[in-house]
């Protein structure tokens, strides 16, 4: 793949740097109150449990794997907080529920 799959802002590179320089973006479900579920784009600085499962791709410094089916959706990975209390976000992610029909 020619272009990158998703962007990293400057911030959310050197965190990621600084933690290892590997980074996973998956869906991970959230639970609503009334039984509700949604899935959501999340990035983590470390690799997936099971790296088969996800794309792979060297971004200059920084091992991304990402969920095959989160490749070429806009994505975007951009850091927050302050000191250690700094972590990472995924942007341009829809939401993601289950229908029935």
């Amino acid at each position: 793949m020619s272009e990158n799959p998703i962007e990293i802002t400057p911030a959310a590179a050197a965190h990621i740097k600084d933690n290892g320089g590997v980074v996973t973006v998956r869906l991970a479900p959230r639970h609503g109150c009334c039984g509700g579920v949604a899935s959501l784009a999340i990035a983590e600085p470390r690799a997936p449990d099971v790296p088969a499962d996800y794309a792979n791709f060297d971004l200059g410094g920084i091992r991304l794997f990402i969920a095959h089916e989160l490749v070429g959706e806009g994505l975007r990975i951009d850091c927050e907080g302050w000191w250690k209390l700094r972590r990472l976000y995924v942007d341009g992610a829809a939401v993601q529920t289950p229908r029935q029909h």
